[in-house]
């Protein structure tokens, strides 16, 4: 039997990936796997660049726009759902093509994530009520008293985390990171990486010029469509957090589009750092397409 090969096509985000993803499935006979964290939730496809209908019908997606935005979902959710999916996938095709630049979704289904505990409905809404009423300085000071190892490692900035740690050390009823172990799983499959990338200048006015794309689409109906919801998890992120601004009066129209650009610029550079630890990612450009291919079925 031929070996089975899970394609990942990853990068920064606005480099061009979902297109490079479509005509790789196509052209290996496959379906794609999203591994996007924003892309997974319904009504919010604009300002998370999602699959258009159009790219849907051309190639089979799976993870695109199946959680209400209410829902919770994690990174081992993601890795237990398509570790239970890619046999089916693989009966069909000795290739399956996962594409996305949300690094923990990427990272669980190649290396695997520690087994951490469900977080029950009352500890989250604990936690986010108490980050809600006492703000962020309490929610890290609290982190700090449950877990001081894993407090010296996060960053302090990134509220998600912090309050997501202060989750599992309640739930669990120990610290954080006692759990982690980073120990990578054993996969029965082939992984190949793909990174794509471009120069810094031009990656960059690629962004700009998507958000503006956004824009022109209907971003700003689609926000003032979730504004109500503005509060859930799934929103907080780049091109909601900025327009709800706007909406809440604290800052101007100009303003909000700019800083949309100015964050997904930062993004990107985020996720850059976090793959240059990765040495097994393959990094082209995605105009090289025949190179990007040969790669994708091991031919180089």
């Amino acid at each position: 039997m031929a070996e089975k090969t899970l394609v990942v096509v990853t990068g920064p985000t606005g480099v061009g990936k979902t297109a490079v993803a479509i005509r790789l499935a196509r052209d290996l006979g496959t379906e794609i796997v999203s591994a996007d964290s924003r892309q997974i939730f319904r009504d919010i496809p604009i300002g998370t660049a999602a699959p258009t209908a159009e790219e849907q019908a051309e190639v089979k997606h799976h993870f695109v726009g199946i959680l209400g935005l209410e829902d919770y979902y994690s990174a081992a959710q993601f890795e237990a759902d398509v570790l239970a999916l890619l046999p089916a996938l693989f009966e069909k095709s000795d290739y399956v093509v996962m594409c996305g630049g949300s690094m923990m979704y990427v990272d669980a289904v190649c290396k695997g994530i520690d087994e951490l505990p469900t977080i029950s409905d009352a500890v989250r809404r604990d936690v986010a009520e108490r980050l809600e009423r006492d703000g962020a300085d309490a929610m890290r000071e609290e982190l700090r008293r449950l877990d001081p190892v894993y407090y010296n490692q996060v960053d302090l900035n990134n509220m998600k985390r912090v309050a997501h740690a202060v989750e599992i050390c309640l739930e669990a009823g120990r610290p954080y990171s006692e759990l982690r172990t980073n120990s990578v799983k054993e996969r029965p499959f082939r992984i190949v990486k793909i990174g794509l990338n471009l120069p810094r200048e031009q990656l960059f006015d690629r962004i700009n010029r998507r958000v503006l794309k956004m824009v022109d689409e209907g971003l700003v109906d689609e926000v003032r469509r979730v504004y109500p919801l503005r509060r859930l998890n799934s929103l907080n992120t780049v091109g909601y957090k900025e327009l709800f601004a706007w909406l809440d009066g604290t800052m101007d129209y100009d303003t909000a589009v700019a800083r949309i650009q100015k964050n997904t610029r930062v993004y990107a550079k985020k996720q850059l750092t976090w793959y240059a630890k990765d040495p097994d990612i393959r990094w082209m450009e995605p105009t090289d397409y025949e190179a990007i291919l040969k790669v994708a079925k091991g031919e180089e």
